[in-house]
């Protein structure tokens, strides 16, 4: 690698790493448990992530794009990803630490083209049904936990058993957190962009029934995730013990909340419990049924 292109990767990591800062406080207190070269890796997934989102949900929209051309960016993101990650190189620094981290980990169009699919969707569709809804979060949630598990296991081997286990964690754990955003952010969703990603909710009419099935299912999904925790490496497990106690510490939080005070007023977890949950994953504190 002459000292060119090694300037070129660096720079494009940097600018990655700084996404994650910036916009996730929970993400970003969990990735810095991640052992080097993990750490650039999760943030190089992340950073991809969170433009695509930009452009679907964010500043896109504020620019005054029309949905066509909002459309056309998207699409436009999505085959700089994929000649990226062919040929090693794009101009978007974002798109070619991804690339980078995709062609080292070994993995390509079969999870990134789910995730644009659930990306593009969210330009048209408001509404979903069970099929569509279990499709969107695969696509938007699930991919990208198998995306990070990819480079967590660079260097790792285990039997088919224990791969088999640590993809379905991955897919449940990262589909746990896309349900409990969708549930913590019902009104912004309906409100702000019109949408309702549970299959049969109606925000007007949210029922303390509805709101206990879907923690209930929040719940099996961080669970399974929980089982597979003693399987990741060390280099990356402190990580997703301080995510998972995160979100199931948001999980616990929204299940205490009324349906009527979710519908209008976004649950978090204050900063000095965030603190103590990194304080434990840290120690590597696993959760008390998997110690």
């Amino acid at each position: 690698m002459t000292q060119q292109r090694s300037l070129y990767d660096r720079v494009a990591m940097e600018a990655s790493a700084v996404v994650i800062r910036r916009y996730s406080t929970s993400f970003g207190l969990a990735s810095k448990l991640l052992a080097q070269p993990v750490r650039q890796h999760v943030e190089n997934i992340y950073a991809l992530v969170r433009l695509a989102d930009e452009v679907v949900d964010g500043v896109a929209a504020e620019a005054c794009l029309a949905a066509d051309a909002i459309r056309s960016q998207l699409d436009t993101l999505e085959a700089e990803t994929n000649e990226a990650m062919r040929c090693g190189f794009s101009t978007n620094l974002v798109v070619h630490a991804f690339a980078l981290t995709a062609r080292e980990t070994g993995f390509g169009e079969e999870l990134t083209a789910p995730f644009y699919a659930s990306m593009r969707a969210d330009l048209s569709q408001t509404a979903h049904t069970q099929d569509s809804f279990e499709r969107y979060v695969y696509g938007s949630a699930e991919v990208v936990g198998l995306m990070c598990l990819k480079a967590f296991l660079v260097g790792h081997r285990y039997s088919e058993a224990d791969d088999a286990r640590l993809v379905d964690g991955a897919r449940h754990l990262g589909a746990a957190f896309q349900k409990i955003n969708f549930l913590r952010d019902l009104a912004a969703d309906f409100t702000a962009l019109g949408r309702s990603y549970f299959p049969g909710v109606d925000v007007d009419s949210f029922t303390e029934a509805q709101k206990s099935a879907i923690i209930d299912d929040i719940q099996n999904d961080l669970d399974i995730a929980c089982s597979t925790l003693t399987l990741l490496p060390s280099s990356s497990r402190r990580a997703v013990v301080l995510a998972q106690g995160l979100f199931a510490e948001l999980t616990g939080r929204l299940r205490e909340t009324p349906a009527s005070v979710l519908v209008t007023t976004r649950i978090r977890v204050p900063n000095p419990v965030k603190m103590r949950i990194a304080a434990l994953a840290a120690a590597g504190r696993l959760p008390k049924e998997h110690e």
